[in-house]
């Protein structure tokens, strides 16, 4: 999943340009534009409600936790941080109203808004911040995105049990309004790190008193956001209400209703139903789809790619991974399954983000994305005689349906596989939340998954988020052990993640994009990931929702919630 911040270089007349197209597509009344609601007739307070679906059960309702986008839009909607993202993905103040840069570029210290208050009316202090960071980090809460917070100094002794706070330490809370942090070393990336949920602030008193389960209590008083928890049941979904202790302007939205389904194109049907207001439309729908009004569709941030683990066996061997990654073709399963709705792509990083390099190829050294099936042939071949094989062992790869066209799609993948390189899939669909685990019980774990379907979303706009997040030793991400294995390329592979510390660090950005562009080759190369596609979302918003702006990462930044109504027509 996610964060995002602040804008540079070509990214936001793409952005701003992506924007518009959502503005336009909203829909509205008579002359009334989305996000401009000085026109449209408001509604009475008792048809305030707004019904926006996600794919649940969602797999946590726990900031420190989240990892996917359909959990990350309830915990915005009722947890906030010092910190967030605007329309414009740029960082802006939230519990924080301003912050200070030591000279050293070590020390974050942030002044705090007056007058917070936890959902139930009980103040919001500096203490509860930092107690909320360091709870993400300290080994008991057993975060798989903790590494968001990994800039904090001496978050490894932390993370890892050598010490039992860094509070006090790198977290400190002077007085009641002032939150003070330290870093390790100067990261260009470090404001933009603290608007994922994993910084964003808990109420201690529910931890405490529930543990484990305080999730299905947050109606007592969980977060600090613009809703709060009225009622949650794991089956059907989740009713949030105004909260009215916000401390920002109070939402116009009386109930924000996040119904679950199994999958888009349930979404999709009970939109036509008039049931929701908000929906994804299913590749296969997009046709019928684009006369509606409120129709838009939109070039995301979103790669959605295969993964390999280099522990299990035939991926050990380089280059059974590059035949595996040149018998897709990745142009004939966008147009056939997907009907032409997603972009084929070899990269990690997508085009619109900071560091998008349009000169990387994929593993044969050439740009196209329609595979290259005698090449891959051949690599099969030599790579079963590396291993003292004559025929591939069969292989599971394991996925999660977020709709038909989906499943066609990886269908096709499979298909591909075994015609150009006679090999046998058996497929493995799960629940999402399943599949997330399953994914990180992988890192380390020759007997984890073989192969795997999955996504990522930008957390924020800086090449670091993609392959930092990703490649380096002991990052949570690297679930399939890139650099922490066997393989006849370990070593380059380490070379890659000292690579990528070294960008990490580096001030002058032209040679910082250049790091992580070398880097992202090398990877594809090896095939770390295998990307199949970046992803445009095609949604219809019903004409009654005036003012909603989702920004790039399809999230609604929480003050927004102050301008967004039901008109009445």
């Amino acid at each position: 999943m996610q964060s995002h911040k602040k804008l540079t270089f070509g990214f936001l007349p793409l952005l701003m340009s992506i924007l518009m197209l959502i503005l336009a597509a909203c829909g509205s009344s008579g002359s009334t534009t989305p996000g401009q609601t000085g026109t449209a007739s408001k509604a009475p307070e008792g048809k305030q409600v707004m019904r926006y679906p996600v794919v649940g059960d969602i797999a946590t309702f726990d900031p420190a936790l989240v990892q996917d986008t359909d959990s990350n839009f309830p915990v915005q909607a009722v947890f906030t941080g010092l910190v967030t993202l605007d329309d414009k993905l740029s960082v802006t103040p939230q519990l924080a109203k301003s912050w200070q840069v030591s000279p050293d570029g070590l020390t974050y210290t942030f002044t705090l808004k007056d007058n917070l208050k936890f959902s139930d009316g009980t103040p919001l202090t500096s203490q509860d911040v930092i107690y909320s960071i360091n709870r993400t980090i300290l080994p008991a809460t057993k975060s798989a995105v903790s590494y968001y917070l990994a800039q904090i100094k001496d978050y490894d002794k932390a993370n890892n049990g050598k010490i039992s706070t860094l509070i006090g330490d790198s977290l400190m809370a002077p007085d009641a309004k002032t939150v003070a942090i330290t870093i390790t070393k100067p990261g260009a990336y470090f404001l933009q790190a603290l608007t994922y949920p994993t910084s964003y602030v808990v109420n201690k008193k529910l931890v405490d008193q529930y543990g484990a389960t305080w999730t299905d209590h947050e109606a007592e008083g969980a977060g600090s956001g613009p809703f709060k928890v009225q009622k949650y049941s794991h089956t059907t979904g989740i009713t949030l209400v105004r909260n009215d202790n916000y401390y920002g302007k109070k939402s116009q939205i009386a109930t924000l209703s996040v119904p679950f389904y199994n999958d888009q194109d349930g979404m999709y049907k009970a939109y036509q139903a008039n049931q929701l207001d908000y929906s994804p439309v299913p590749p296969g729908e997009i046709a019928n789809a684009q006369s509606i009004k409120g129709f838009t569709t939109v070039q995301l941030l979103v790669i959605r790619y295969l993964s390999m683990n280099y522990l299990s066996k035939p991926f050990d061997n380089i280059k059974i991974r590059q035949a595996f990654a040149l018998a897709v073709n990745k142009d004939v399963i966008v147009q056939s399954a997907l009907h032409g709705a997603f972009t084929p792509t070899n990269h990690i990083i997508p085009q619109g983000m900071p560091g998008y390099y349009p000169a990387l190829t994929g593993p044969d050294g050439v740009a196209s994305t329609s595979g290259n099936a005698t090449t891959a042939k051949q690599l099969l071949q030599d790579g079963l005689k590396e291993e003292g094989l004559t025929k591939l062992p069969a292989v599971t790869m394991t996925y999660y349906p977020r709709n038909q066209q989906f499943k066609d799609a990886l269908t096709a993948v499979t298909q591909m596989w075994s015609t150009v390189l006679g090999a046998t899939v058996k497929v493995n669909v799960v629940a999402r939340a399943k599949l997330l685990g399953l994914e990180d019980a992988t890192k380390n774990n020759a007997n984890g998954l073989q192969i795997w379907q999955a996504g990522w979303s930008a957390d924020y706009p800086d090449p670091q988020d993609w392959l930092s997040t990703f490649f380096t030793k002991g990052a949570d991400y690297n679930q399939f052990n890139y650099g922490q294995n066997t393989t006849s390329v370990a070593t380059a592979q380490q070379a890659v993640e000292d690579t990528l510390a070294k960008a990490d660090a580096t001030s002058d950005n032209t040679q910082r994009m250049q790091l992580y562009n070398d880097a992202e080759q090398k990877i594809i190369n090896d095939v770390g990931w295998l990307p199949l596609w970046q992803e445009r979302q095609q949604t219809l918003v019903r004409p009654t929702v005036q003012g909603l702006v989702l920004n790039a990462q399809l999230l609604v930044p929480p003050d927004d919630w102050g301008t967004i109504f039901i008109s009445n027509k």
